[in-house]
């Protein structure tokens, strides 16, 4: 973990005893993007006691917070134990990937010829910011926005939920893949973004899965390769360094 702290501009702090339905929306948002954003490393303790005080509540919020974020797919709750960060090994990894391998196409293909024409407009907005930015935290939050918003239109809830999950468990990954590959290394990705978005445009949802497909599995290959991945903590700042 690291020493930068949750924001906490939303928060009430002055009342300790805090425990409003607001209160615990705020604590899971902020919890989730700690999390999302590498300030807590996959296998690492959620300790209420800290959190609360940092945020100036009961351990209420935090507690109903952590049982929201378990069923995202970010926290894992062990009786007698306490709250941690979920983690995963290569062959879960691994696993995952294929089911995204094959879930994602479907969630694209299905609401392909109802996206929006200003849905395609930031898709091609955050694929030019995605070249632009050096900064791997960047580039992990505008990929993973790019990709959740050509999903929308899907009327398949279920399944953008299960999609959503599987973007939480392996973010973590994600990002130290990205910071291996570096920024020279993801232009195959870049190059990709583009391609789909021309196949959004034609509305032709078949080859927008093929694209998709072969997007995801190709970092899954990447994934198998750089094993040392799953040994040490998944975090960077910097593309390259």
């Amino acid at each position: 973990m690291t020493d930068s702290p949750v924001p906490t501009s939303d928060f009430e702090s002055s009342d300790p005893s805090a425990t409003s339905p607001v209160a615990s929306e705020r604590v899971t948002a902020a919890i989730r993007a700690a999390i999302l954003g590498g300030r807590f490393a996959p296998g690492s303790r959620i300790r209420q006691e800290e959190l609360a005080d940092e945020f100036g509540t009961s351990r209420l919020p935090v507690r109903e917070a952590l049982k929201r974020l378990e069923s995202e797919g970010l926290i894992i709750l062990v009786p007698n134990s306490g709250a941690w960060v979920a983690k995963l090994d290569l062959a879960e990894c691994i696993e995952v990937y294929k089911m995204r391998e094959r879930l994602e196409p479907l969630a694209l293909g299905e609401g392909t010829r109802a996206l929006s024409g200003e849905a395609l407009a930031r898709m091609e907005e955050l694929a030019a910011l995605m070249e632009e930015t050096a900064d791997i935290e960047d580039f992990i939050r505008l990929d993973r926005e790019f990709h959740l918003i050509s999903y929308g239109p899907a009327d398949m809830p279920r399944l953008k939920g299960m999609i959503e999950r599987f973007w939480n468990s392996t973010q973590h990954y994600r990002r130290a893949f990205a910071t291996v590959m570096g920024v020279a290394g993801l232009h195959l990705v870049h190059y990709e973004h583009r391609l789909l978005i021309e196949a959004l445009k034609r509305r032709d949802p078949e080859e927008a899965e093929r694209i998709l497909y072969g997007h995801i599995r190709r970092t899954r290959l990447e994934l198998e390769r750089h094993q040392d991945i799953f040994e040490t903590k998944p975090r960077g700042r910097k593309a390259g360094r």
